[in-house]
């Protein structure tokens, strides 16, 4: 059967890029072979970054697609970057993962996207191939995220999360 072919894919952003190239490295450790998919503006920085540990990009293939925004585009701007990423980046890794299932020894058995990015889940959903959520940062922030309607419901902070002026 050979070795398990995952596919991860993070948030392009600070920090959600380093906790799952960790997680990725792990695999590889324990036998997986690992596809890493970055978006096209990140790939340079993340390549240069692994100069001289040439272990690393042995062992995690490094591929990119595009983020839907043109290179002079801010990618700070969370509303543009969000509208171009839903708006290119599931048809291109669609495409790229029926491309090495046609062209690799191994097929792609698992996609591990960033929580942030659910459409690569419902990608691998599509695809029927399995599928997991990686939450890069403290388990108490995902569960602030899940729970935010509740707090709002609740009083303890407002729409834009903030508490009101009354428990200050």
């Amino acid at each position: 059967m050979g070795s398990l072919h995952v596919l991860a894919i993070p948030y392009a952003a600070q920090g959600h890029v380093i906790p799952l190239m960790e997680l990725s490295q792990n695999l590889v450790m324990h036998g997986f072979k690992v596809t890493f998919v970055n978006t096209d503006f990140s790939q340079e920085r993340i390549v240069k970054s692994f100069a001289g540990k040439d272990d690393v990009r042995d062992q995690i293939r490094l591929v990119s697609i595009p983020d839907g925004l043109e290179a002079w585009e801010d990618r700070n701007d969370l509303g543009k970057a969000c509208e171009g990423i839903l708006r290119v980046m599931p048809k291109k890794l669609e495409e790229l993962i029926q491309e090495i299932n046609r062209t690799d020894d191994h097929e792609i058995a698992c996609v591990i996207a960033d929580g942030h990015m659910g459409w690569a889940l419902e990608v691998a959903e599509k695809l029927g191939i399995k599928r997991a959520a990686f939450w890069p940062s403290a388990a108490a922030m995902m569960v602030l995220t899940f729970r935010m309607q509740n707090l709002i419901d609740d009083g303890i902070v407002d729409d834009d999360g903030k508490p009101p002026r009354h428990h200050f």
